[in-house]
């Protein structure tokens, strides 16, 4: 029986597929790998087989970590070298990592789709190796000596800095508005206005962009003769999940910081830019090769793992992060809240609008939510509220002092000696920044704990005085 059995099995070759140990592993060495010496083989005897190139189909992003790749022949590199800065490989392929390569490619194409933008868009998404390479890429891709742009004064402290720093140096203005209150950005355009830049949910108020209002600000500037400026929008706060600006036909690019949220462990760097423009697609393609700040490889594979829960993470971190606000918001030693889900925040409106909870879809079936962060003004006069505000971050047991936010754990800082040191004082109270404000990121953990917690760090602050 078994004899009958075997004779009748068609071979691995009949079956179009290799033997076990002809070609399947991933690595294999080189046709009459025998002949040559030990240090050749130590060095360049083994390939990427055929066989793992055709078969291996990981339901995970693989990790390609080659900084180079072989050619076809010499006509193959020369094309490769003289194409034109592009977000994406084409049917060519890669030439170097710095220009692009497949992990990196895989999970900006994975980001893109969340942010509505597919393959079939002109433009796409770029990968850098933190936030504010992603910010400062976007700003160098179209602006030059003599260009304006217009920037909140509740903006990243990292991004008021690039503009003090370094894009002061190189001759560009810039004029710093109330991003809540679209007039203002129509009264800072000029006519060398190249960059409109929005930060909305601002970091870290919680304040709103009414982005429609400037996207149509920006048309009407275009409509009187003027070169149209770029209109841009750091999206970090709300993520994909929640504010999809792009399906906004009058914003051109997309940043986040993908280390926050869309990375979601606090494992990674990592910014992300996305537009449907073929133009700027171009132009901070070649900013990317040049200033060399793409996403390597495994930073690349963790951004993708995180992409896989943001949807997930988005809807707990909101609903801890609103019982969290409604409990500080009647604490008697908060002066102010601010969480965009609360009805007594000022742009609470528009955030019905904007924290769309992954769409119709999602909404469909869950409540609406408002993402993670929220800010608070303790209570007191300047002196007073900055002691509180110390007090309470250093009482915390559950909630832990640091900067940056997005993760599984709960976050806390206080903008003014930390995030925003670097903005002088008045332009930090211009745009919102009081002395006592604190920020938090609430995480995932069991709400129980975050309130408790919370709680007796702000009975507590007064204790010893």
């Amino acid at each position: 029986m078994a004899r009958r059995l075997a004779s009748n099995a068609k071979t691995a070759d009949e079956q179009g597929v290799a033997p076990v140990g002809a070609g399947v592993p991933v690595g294999t060495p080189r046709p009459d790998w025998k002949k040559y010496g030990y240090a050749t083989r130590c060095a360049s005897v083994v390939k990427v087989s055929d066989y793992a190139a055709r078969r291996v189909k990981s339901l995970s992003l693989p990790i390609v970590m080659g900084s180079t790749y072989e050619l076809d022949n010499a006509q193959h590199g020369a094309r490769l070298h003289e194409k034109r800065e592009a977000m994406y490989a084409d049917g060519d392929g890669y030439v170097y990592s710095r220009w692009g390569s497949p992990t990196n490619e895989g999970a900006a194409r994975q980001l893109a789709a969340l942010e509505g933008v597919g393959p079939d868009s002109e433009g796409g998404c770029m990968l850098f190796s933190s936030g504010m390479a992603a910010i400062s890429a976007s700003l160098m891709a179209v602006c030059k000596a003599g260009d304006h742009g217009v920037f909140p004064y509740a903006v990243y402290g990292g991004t008021h800095e690039f503009l003090v720093e370094f894009a002061s140096h190189w001759g560009i203005e810039y004029t710093l508005v109330d991003a809540t209150d679209p007039a203002a950005y129509a009264a800072a355009l000029k006519p060398n206005t190249r960059v409109v830049y929005t930060e909305s949910p601002a970091n870290p108020t919680c304040r709103l962009t009414d982005l429609e209002a400037v996207t149509a600000i920006v048309d009407q500037h275009a409509a009187a003769g003027h070169t149209r400026p770029w209109v841009m929008c750091d999206g970090t706060f709300a993520t994909p999940f929640h504010q999809r600006c792009l399906e906004n036909p009058g914003m051109d690019v997309a940043i986040h910081s993908a280390t926050k949220y869309i990375g979601g462990h606090s494992d990674i760097l990592a910014g992300a830019v996305t537009t449907h423009s073929a133009e700027f697609a171009h132009a901070i393609a070649k900013v990317q090769k040049l200033f060399g700040a793409p996403l390597a490889p495994f930073e690349s594979f963790l951004l993708a793992r995180g992409l896989r829960t943001l949807h997930v993470r988005m809807e707990r971190h909101g609903e801890n992060a609103m019982r969290v606000a409604k409990m500080l918001d009647a604490h008697p030693l908060i002066a102010s809240t601010f969480y965009p889900g609360l009805p007594s925040h000022p742009d609470h409106e528009l955030a019905k609008k904007v924290f769309t909870s992954g769409g119709s879809g999602c909404m469909s079936r869950r409540e609406q939510t408002f993402g993670g962060m929220l800010a608070f003004i303790v209570a007191g006069d300047d002196d007073t509220a900055l002691r509180r505000a110390a007090r309470m971050c250093e009482r915390l047991k559950v909630v832990t002092l640091a900067v940056s936010l997005g993760g599984t754990e709960s976050l806390i800082e206080h903008p003014a000696s930390m995030t925003h040191a670097m903005i002088p004082r008045p332009e930090r109270l211009a745009g919102g920044l009081a002395d006592g404000l604190v920020r938090i990121s609430v995480g995932l953990e069991d709400i129980d704990d975050l309130l408790e917690d919370l709680t007796q760090a702000m009975d507590g602050c007064d204790d010893g005085l």
